[in-house]
């Protein structure tokens, strides 16, 4: 593999300095640094991170290849500056057998994009009634470490008891989709004033709090570890501080879209608006970008999730939850925690990179921007503004909220393990 010289980066932001490549190592570190025969970039007033790391992603195969496969999804997350990524279970089959992990992991071995990291069901078919094969994924090619059965709660304590449990055994952890299904029958937005006014089912904060507070409490108990995925509402992040405040290990991601978007939107009936958990109110969404900066939630997390046209183009109540979410993360976040003063960008690499690689245990990744590290690495585009266009995504779908809105921000390389998978904003 050829040298290549990133020339004049702010790394994290700090000073400018240089960073030569050399193979998948970062070689060097430092101002006026000379390579003979390596490829230069020109990086200057661009900001250098270490590779983004996303802990929640639908890359939707294998079965439902017609939203994204695992080859499309990581395009995608190349484009959007991520060198890994962890899988969600809810696929067709049901990623709960370590046969079905190996294939996902084996796919994205061979698509080159980025690291596909399996997440585990923990639930056999998502079905809440019996554990998968916690222990045979991990032990697989895969070496699965995260499991959820996301789409769908964990609802049954005991269930969610044992699975604490047996992850404990192998320093793994269990990520819950926080809804109590009897609370949410029916909902199709927020609960609050504009669902009432608009006549739709509503969605309670609550039926997310109460699942979070049963399951620090539960980790507490058995003491392991609890992951809770896209956290949505001000009561949730007091629960999360909470837990934290009497030492249990839970952590916690927010979504790009919970970061800015309100129940608001819905008023459009629109379904791209449309998502799982429901947007929130104004009050919820300053929250988070609060928790998120101080500490309490530790990772900004994309819930990346691709339907196809038909899935979307359709009335409110038949139209599927989600968003896509991979190549726009990165400026959502610098639009709502950079320019705001809430974080600088070492911490927009802490809750992207550093932190999500530590929870998954994604080796390689989150690390120093230093001589001898791996040089998974994303160089971004500070100044660039820019209107999205869903034609341009490498997603095989196009269900974004963000259509036609001006977003700070571009990522213009990225690179694995020194192999450029994004080049000038373009996929290798």
């Amino acid at each position: 593999m050829s040298k290549i010289l990133i020339r004049g980066a702010k790394v994290l932001g700090g000073e400018a300095q240089d960073v030569l490549i050399d193979g998948e190592i970062i070689a060097e570190t430092g101002k006026g640094l000379v390579a003979e025969d390596a490829q230069v970039i020109e990086a200057e007033g661009q900001i250098l991170l270490p590779g983004l790391v996303d802990l929640h992603t639908h890359l939707r195969e294998p079965g439902r290849e017609d939203s994204e496969t695992v080859l499309t999804g990581t395009r995608a997350a190349a484009s959007g500056g991520y060198t890994a990524v962890f899988a969600m279970a809810n696929t067709f089959p049901v990623a709960d057998t370590a046969g079905v992990v190996e294939q996902v992991y084996r796919l994205g071995k061979e698509a080159g994009y980025c690291d596909v990291q399996p997440i585990g069901a923990v639930t056999v078919g998502l079905e809440g009634k019996k554990l998968a094969e916690l222990g045979a994924m991990h032990d697989s090619a895969a070496g699965v470490t995260v499991f959820s059965d996301d789409g769908k709660c964990v609802d049954d304590a005991v269930i969610m008891r044992r699975a604490l449990e047996y992850v404990k055994a192998f320093g793994g952890v269990v990520a819950q989709h926080a809804q109590e299904p009897r609370l949410t029958e029916g909902a199709q937005m927020n609960e609050g004033v504009v669902s009432a006014e608009l006549g739709l089912g509503g969605w309670p904060a609550v039926a997310e709090e109460s699942i979070i507070a049963r399951d620090v409490l539960l980790a507490e108990h058995v003491g392991s570890r609890v992951h809770i995925c896209h956290l949505s509402t001000a009561g949730s992040v007091e629960i999360v501080r909470w837990a934290k405040s009497r030492g249990i290990d839970v952590t916690a991601e927010v979504t790009p879209h919970h970061l800015l978007l309100t129940d608001e939107m819905v008023r459009s009936y629109n379904p791209v608006y449309k998502v799982n958990p429901p947007l929130r109110t104004e009050r919820d969404v300053t929250a988070l970008r609060e928790a998120l900066a101080d500490g309490t939630i530790d990772i900004v997390a994309t819930d990346h999730a691709p339907h196809p046209h038909e899935d979307k183009d359709c009335e409110w109540a038949a139209a599927a939850m989600g968003m896509v979410g991979l190549e726009t993360a990165l400026s959502v976040v610098q639009q709502t925690m950079v320019e705001t003063g809430l974080l600088d960008w070492a911490g927009v690499a802490d809750r992207m990179s550093v932190k999500p690689a530590r929870i998954g245990a994604a080796k390689g990744h989150g690390r120093p921007v230093s001589a001898g590290e791996p040089a998974n690495l994303t160089l971004v585009d500070p100044a660039y503004r820019g209107v999205v266009n869903p034609a341009d995504f490498a997603s095989r779908s196009r269900n974004t909220p963000y259509e036609g809105r001006e977003l700070p921000g571009r990522v213009t390389h990225t690179f694995l393990r020194g192999r450029a998978t994004l080049v000038d904003g373009k996929l290798a």
